[in-house]
């Protein structure tokens, strides 16, 4: 445990635990996560606490005492962005976005309408929340029409995916924030704005697949709609108040050095969450004629929901923290000097082996930011700004996506594609905005290192 390659042993066996542990044995992420963190301070030479208490005990206690470090900065805007979802696609809020946006695009592009509406609703929405909203649109236009129907499922993964790796409140992009010490408004337009380029070229590569595998409609389908709905306006306020408030503090802060403290408080997190989520319950609210009795009691199911993915994500954060406490960041770093390796791609290399060999973005994105923070610190000694560090990890844990990731089958099942078919549609599309997003964050770094 003494020599200086002990914390490379600990970091393989760790994330050896986690892949077997989720992909062999089935374990819940939450437990497999915890556990291995566990492992890692068990196996640790030298942890923080109290000498006086048994390094047993403070293995033990350690990654507890993180988890509920973790869960105390992110619980309250993940339980929010859970009711958000739920009240927009209830209220119909999501579905008039969705109609509005086809309106402008018209049928001819509704590729991009639907490439928007994923980009969009699956912020505050969870991945397989939103093909299930969109999917039945896909599955319309293309019997409609009688083509282009996977030049729509790729629209609509591109879209939802970018941003679920990407942009906050979804858990992934969320924790990376607060593991890496990188404002959270800075980490929104980051991720937004990054997202631009891959996203357009995955309409391109889209229509080339479209027309390279000319795989049927096999499924019926249409879109459920709603008698009546909120406006437009009404729609896009859950998701503009937070991201706008939000984002407003980093963007003034910036310019003028000094937020207004009436701004800085609406733009805390958690107020902002907050502002969203009362905008989307008025109009479900509203929409549905609701009594306040009958709306909490609706609330409930997207609360249980939020709770677990709060489990998996403190969980995440409970290990991420153990990892650095384990003194791997040293180590990397010490190793990785010699080499001369480039830290954006050395993170999205950790972020893309961890989505390959277990296939949760969630997990794979937290592990690599810990270890990033652990060899980067708060980024001061990098030449270009820690927010190129979080969006190589974020677009690493989109790299490969094949049968040990829950999205590959959710879009396999309900776009009626063959495994063979979803590997070349789904897990291409993937790993394409992976590699375009690394190269387009590699020439950004060093065009615009924002230092």
């Amino acid at each position: 445990m003494s020599s200086v390659y002990w914390p490379f042993a600990v970091l393989g066996l760790a994330i050896l635990t986690i892949v077997v542990f989720i992909t062999k044995f089935k374990m819940h992420p939450f437990l497999a996560l915890l556990t291995s963190a566990i492992i890692v301070g068990l196996l640790s030479a030298d942890l923080p606490g109290d000498p006086n208490t048994h390094a047993w005990l403070r293995a033990v206690e350690l990654p507890m005492q993180e988890f509920g470090k973790t869960a105390g900065g992110i619980a309250w805007v993940i339980a929010l962005a859970a009711l958000i979802g739920t009240a927009m696609m209830e209220s119909g809020a999501a579905q008039r976005l969705v109609k509005g946006l086809l309106n402008v695009f018209g049928e001819s592009r509704a590729a991009w309408a639907l490439l928007f509406s994923g980009f969009i609703l699956s912020i505050p929405v969870f991945f397989d929340t939103v093909f299930f909203l969109l999917i039945p649109l896909a599955l319309g236009l293309a019997l409609k029409t009688g083509k282009n129907f996977v030049l729509y499922v790729i629209a609509i993964c591109a879209g939802a995916v970018i941003t679920h790796s990407m942009v906050a409140p979804t858990p992934g992009p969320l924790l990376m924030a607060e593991t890496l010490k990188i404002d959270l408004g800075l980490t929104i337009i980051g991720g937004i704005m990054a997202g631009i380029i891959p996203s357009i070229l995955a309409i391109q590569i889209g229509k080339i697949q479209d027309k390279r595998l000319n795989i049927p409609v096999r499924l019926e389908g249409g879109a459920k709609v709603m008698d009546k709905t909120p406006s437009l306006f009404a729609s896009l306020l859950p998701i503009l108040i937070p991201v706008l408030l939000i984002s407003a503090v980093s963007i003034i802060g910036v310019i003028t050095g000094d937020v207004p403290p009436i701004l800085e408080f609406l733009g805390n997190k958690n107020i902002a969450m907050a502002l969203g989520t009362f905008a989307a319950l008025y109009s479900w609210k509203s929409i549905a004629n609701l009594s306040i009795d009958e709306l909490w009691k609706a609330s409930a199911k997207p609360l249980e929901i939020a709770g677990i993915i709060i489990l998996i994500t403190s969980a995440g954060g409970a290990f991420g923290a153990m990892i650095k406490h384990s003194g791997v960041g040293n180590a990397i770093e010490a190793l990785t000097s010699g080499i001369g390796i480039h830290y954006v791609i050395l993170a999205w290399l950790i972020s893309a082996v961890m989505k390959t060999a277990q296939g949760s973005t969630t997990v794979a994105v937290i592990t690599a930011a810990s270890i990033m923070y652990a060899i980067i610190g708060d980024g001061a000694s990098l030449p270009y700004h820690p927010i190129y560090i979080y969006l190589a990890i974020g677009f690493g844990g989109g790299f490969i996506s094949w049968m040990n990731d829950s999205g590959f089958w959710i879009v396999s099942k309900l776009s009626g594609f063959t495994q063979k078919e979803a590997l070349q549609t789904w897990t291409f599309m993937f790993a394409c905005i992976a590699l375009i997003g690394l190269l387009e964050v590699l020439l950004l770094s060093y065009v615009l290192p924002l230092k």
